[in-house]
């Protein structure tokens, strides 16, 4: 990986390790918009100035974007999370083998 990627890398790292990023974009990923009281419910456990605060990041990044029905995933945002998509599969093989370990 060249030096560029490994910025460009560790700038998304960046973003998505802020508090409840991730929950936030895994919240919008069915692709039904979501108004900010039902996306902090789905979220679970955030407060609102902290969900206020993702989601001015995650809107800068052009992850999430805001129309009359509410908050969905960018085109960007739904890339990233169907490459993520990797990741789950990887963490239910994990898991699976992590239990059978015990």
């Amino acid at each position: 990986m060249s030096a560029k990627d490994n910025v460009a890398v560790n700038a998304l790292f960046d973003l998505l390790e802020s508090r409840y990023a991730m929950r936030v974009l895994w919240a919008l990923k069915d692709g039904h918009p979501q108004t900010f009281r039902l996306l902090q419910d789905s979220v679970g456990g955030i407060t609102p100035n902290t969900l206020n605060t993702r989601l001015k990041e995650l809107r800068a990044a052009s992850l999430v974007g805001h129309g009359d029905s509410g908050y969905s995933l960018t085109s960007g945002g739904t890339d990233l999370l169907k490459r993520m998509s990797d990741l789950s599969a990887f963490a239910t093989k994990w898991t699976s083998a992590k239990a059978k370990k015990k």
